[in-house]
């Protein structure tokens, strides 16, 4: 079978309900590399928050973070890197806006720097970080963020996403994250995993034929789309499905990714 390039999204497709890898998991994905083929994490996840299942998995190929708006080997120089920004205005209109769009927080990321405006209603183990820095982020947001996160009552949420839209039209893509809290993330228009997949693909001569990808979420409908064959996790959305090659038989939560994968490389 030729060299494949296996794109994985993590949150509802190769984590578990308790956002962990399983074992089984993982010697699936260790035997798929051991047979040639490469593994590549493409999260809508920072660094930051994706970084302990890179390490886990040992991996040492380029990954995708911010849903496509970073494109990176971790811990090394690596020449197709880029990371895609939003102006920083953007950051300061929005928080300019905080009472008026009912927003609990706004918090803005690079790689390098993470600031949030008010740690009262900040959960470190959610955005699993120690180094944050409270900030009044108009005096110290110096550079463009990749991300802007954004948090909200459900209620609101659809209203704010609209307003932002209309706002910053040829600026900005607002995604929700799933989950129990109502948090939007900004990133810049057009940034999506594919865009950053098909980088990795180059980079490794991988044809995109070659490329099997698989996801749960509207985030990773472009990937699907692109990837040579897409799967869509059994516990993933209608509309993914709809783009996929195929559907697991198992969700998140009982391996699904790793019983799809033995079998379709014959591991």
């Amino acid at each position: 079978m030729s060299q494949k390039l296996i794109a994985i999204d993590l949150d509802g497709t190769t984590l578990n309900n308790q956002s962990l890898i399983s074992l089984r998991t993982a010697e699936v994905l260790e035997k798929a590399k051991k047979a040639g083929h490469y593994v590549s994490i493409a999260t809508g996840r920072p660094f930051r928050m994706s970084e302990q299942f890179y390490r886990q998995l040992k991996l040492d190929t380029p990954m995708v973070n911010f849903n496509g708006g970073l494109v990176h080997k971790p811990y090394q120089q690596w020449e197709f890197e880029r990371e895609i920004s939003l102006s920083k205005e953007i950051a300061f209109d929005i928080l300019a806006q905080k009472e008026k769009l009912k927003l609990d927080f706004v918090a803005a990321e690079n790689r390098e720097t993470f600031y949030i405006n008010d740690l009262n209603d900040f959960e470190g183990h959610f955005f699993a970080t120690d180094t944050v820095t409270e900030a009044n982020l108009f005096t110290n947001l110096t550079t463009d963020p990749t991300s802007l996160l954004i948090k909200t009552k459900h209620e609101f949420s659809s209203h704010v996403s609209d307003s932002l839209t209309k706002q910053f039209a040829n600026q900005i893509d607002v995604r929700t994250w799933g989950g129990p809290n109502a948090i939007l993330e900004i990133v810049p228009k057009g940034v999506q995993k594919a865009m950053s997949v098909s980088v990795i693909a180059d980079s490794l001569n991988i044809d995109q034929k070659d490329v099997i990808a698989f996801g749960d979420e509207h985030n990773d409908l472009e990937l699907l789309d692109y990837a040579g064959w897409g799967v869509a996790m059994k516990n993933g959305t209608d509309q993914l499905k709809g783009v996929a090659n195929d559907v697991t038989s198992d969700t998140n939560e009982e391996d699904g990714l790793a019983n799809y994968l033995e079998k379709y490389l014959a591991l």
